[in-house]
């Protein structure tokens, strides 16, 4: 039988991981965790040569008509049947009564990375439901009581270093309870209050974040309201920063998603990928690179890397910060920042 909470979810993970490396179908790549502090924050930068085997995807078509994409249908990987050595099990939100599946990624650096994935195909390019919101949020919880850390993250968008079409949140353990080495700078910030977002001032790009002081004891229809405030506050803020960028592509805005147990933060993209000035070779970057994780292939590439710098790395596929005017209310630019 399928798991079908979020607790049951947690409790199956590790074996359900060890099966599916075992089965040959989920491929786990091990790799060499290198440190490079930059912009006050500890990076862990992982070194993988084997990801050279992995097979390259074809750029995704990302096609926010559900309609539309029944004619790619055949290229979902996470439309079933479902390979059974990646799945976990299934949950359904009580509220919205919207279905999802937790599957393994198959492509594995860190152990246990999986994702929650919509059953009915949404694009990649929506933003998050209040459902999304809730069950990412109930994982993350159900993980802490288990004495287990986990954040989440979600690529949105065109430019946001998406590699699938298919709505999906992914999942990462932490050693660390603090969370991804971004948090720990989060978790350090001074603010005014609670309810109203950020912006970490150390950091050279765009960046909008909500501390969220949620009782342990929320039930769902308590979590839905808090979250999904935390989420449309973030996200204006965002299409404000977009909007004020000379340079912005046309279409709707990419950012990044970074969700933990204490903070929430979305990240503005630009551009998918960064120009590396040493080797001339792009270097694609999703939330991970902005939650404080880089991977790279082989030795050059993380020369060129530590080279470059992180914060010119994520500030080259970034927004730049117009927090100021935010917080003072600028023209044509909406939303309250508070100080850090």
């Amino acid at each position: 039988m399928s798991a079908s909470t979020p607790s049951a979810i947690i409790a199956v993970i590790q074996s359900a991981f060890e099966r599916g490396k075992a089965s040959g179908d989920l491929l786990f790549f091990p790799s060499e965790v290198h440190i490079h502090r930059d912009l006050g924050i500890d990076f862990e930068i992982r070194l993988c040569p084997a990801l050279l085997q992995k097979p390259a995807l074809p750029t995704p078509h990302f096609e926010p008509d559900a309609a539309n994409h029944e004619k790619e249908k055949h290229v979902d990987p996470f439309k079933p049947p479902y390979n059974p050595n990646l799945y976990v099990g299934e949950l359904q939100d009580e509220g919205e009564g919207t279905e999802y599946v937790v599957l393994f990624n198959k492509y594995s650096v860190v152990e246990e990375h999986f994702l929650l994935v919509t059953k009915e195909f949404q694009s990649q390019t929506s933003p998050l439901h209040p459902s999304d919101l809730v069950q990412a949020y109930l994982l993350i919880r159900a993980a802490r009581k288990a004495g287990k850390h986990l954040f989440a993250f979600y690529n949105c968008g065109d430019r946001s270093g998406a590699s699938q079409a298919h709505k999906h949140i992914q999942f990462l353990p932490t050693q660390e309870e603090d969370g991804p080495p971004i948090e720990r700078v989060a978790k350090a910030a001074r603010i005014v209050k609670d309810e109203t977002p950020f912006a970490l001032s150390s950091l050279p790009f765009a960046n909008h974040i909500r501390r969220l002081a949620i009782p342990s004891s929320a039930t769902p229809d308590e979590l839905e309201p808090i979250l999904s405030r935390a989420f449309v506050e973030l996200l204006d803020l965002c299409i404000s920063t977009a909007r004020h960028a000379e340079d912005y592509p046309p279409g709707p805005p990419s950012y990044n998603f970074l969700l933990t147990h204490e903070h929430m933060y979305i990240f503005p993209r630009r551009r998918e990928a960064h120009t590396l000035a040493v080797s001339g070779e792009p270097l694609s970057v999703n939330t991970l690179g902005f939650a404080g994780f880089f991977l790279v292939k082989s030795a050059a590439e993380l020369d060129a890397v530590t080279t470059e710098g992180l914060a010119n790395v994520l500030k080259g596929v970034a927004c730049e910060s117009v927090h100021d005017l935010q917080v003072s209310g600028g023209p044509e630019l909406d939303g309250d920042l508070g100080n850090t």
